[in-house]
């Protein structure tokens, strides 16, 4: 059982971020903000595939008077992303957004800050501090020589210092860069001196499968760790897939349970059967369902029950037929051509799974 990190909990929109809460899911649009239409659809998208805090990129004044719309006709918390200009953090917030993304350190002058920090504090709305290992403050850099791990920290306190000076504590923390140790060492280091809740990911962790497989071991060693109270996989693809890799590390660490859990083979000399297209298909059918449902597909009609004896279902192949099971006992057998029919039958037909 992992121990998580106990933080403060604060709220974006509706969803609970820190302290007992679930780990929450983030994603962020990849459409123009500016474009209602698309990005509508993009984030209702994102909903269906249980993304809970979606980030949009508010780049000018076009794209903050946007957020009003869109906001209205979706569901999920949106967090305004903002560099630079604090008038857009103003406008977002009129705007009725849920969150701020910002750097105190790239908006300007303290009274510039000040505004944005009262107007949040009057709405009610929490400030993510962004640490980038690209973007951090000229005299820190030259403190340390390039962006160290602690050079992040560094500038996460700093910038706290200035909100809590301005007595804002809605805030939460994220110490981001596109290398593993590096991000993993910053997490560690800021979780050792703050109990602000963080918003842990690897920053441009490049397309899938590379992406994938650095988000995983970053976001996956700090959660084991207990570090950790929302995440976000950052990938060059579609974001309903950076919604989908960030359940399974969930998932795999048992820390949250939400649709089909796949356990399968990974086939060898002895399976006769398309292992990897059945699975495939069996995922694709069964994924949109909210309730969690472990579902296994073996290979191997003699030891698949027993390998996948937890399972709620599964199937498992020999040469022209298959069985179809129940936490380990046969309830089915049919021929090969219908084990994922009547696999999704056995499903269908539980109450409990409908």
């Amino acid at each position: 059982m992992i121990e998580r990190r106990k933080t403060r909990k604060i709220y974006v929109g509706g969803v609970p971020v820190g302290g007992d809460s679930p780990i929450s899911v983030q994603s962020m649009t990849k459409t123009d903000t500016r474009d209602v239409n698309a990005t509508v659809r993009q984030i209702r998208g994102l909903e269906r595939a249980g993304c809970e805090i979606i980030r949009l990129a508010v780049p000018d004044r076009e794209a903050a008077e946007a957020l009003g719309r869109i906001k209205a006709r979706v569901r999920i918390p949106i967090v305004a992303d903002i560099h630079f200009d604090w008038r857009l953090a103003l406008e977002s917030i009129r705007r009725g957004v849920d969150g701020l993304r910002i750097n105190p350190g790239n908006i300007g002058a303290r009274w510039k800050v000040q505004e944005v920090v009262t107007a949040a504090s009057e709405h009610g709305i929490p400030i993510r501090i962004g640490v980038n290992s690209g973007s951090l403050e000229k005299d820190i850099l030259k403190k340390y020589g390039h962006p160290a791990p602690e050079a992040l920290v560094e500038s996460a306190a700093r910038h706290i210092s200035v909100l809590e000076e301005m007595d804002f504590t809605l805030i939460k923390v994220s110490l981001k860069g596109s290398s593993v140790p590096f991000t993993i060492d910053a997490y560690r280091a800021f979780a050792e001196r703050f109990d602000y809740p963080l918003h842990v990911g690897i920053t441009e962790a490049g397309p899938p499968p590379v992406g994938i497989v650095k988000s995983a071991a970053g976001i996956g060693i700090l959660l084991s760790e207990g570090i950790g109270d929302t995440i976000r996989v950052s990938l060059t693809a579609p974001p309903r897939l950076e919604v989908e890799v960030a359940y399974e590390i969930l998932k795999s660490l048992d820390l949250r349970r939400k649709g089909v859990n796949i356990i399968s083979c990974p086939t060898c000399g002895r399976c006769s059967l398309d292992i990897i297209r059945i699975a495939k298909k069996v995922h694709r059918t069964l994924k949109e369902r909210p309730v969690p449902i472990t579902v296994a597909v073996m290979g191997c009609v003699v030891n698949g029950p027993g390998e996948a004896r937890e399972a709620d279902f599964g199937i498992a192949g020999g040469r022209g037929e298959g069985i179809v099971f129940r936490k380990g006992k046969i309830i089915r057998r049919v021929r090969e051509e219908d084990l994922v029919e009547a696999l999704i039958d056995a499903v269908e037909e539980e109450e409990d799974w409908k």
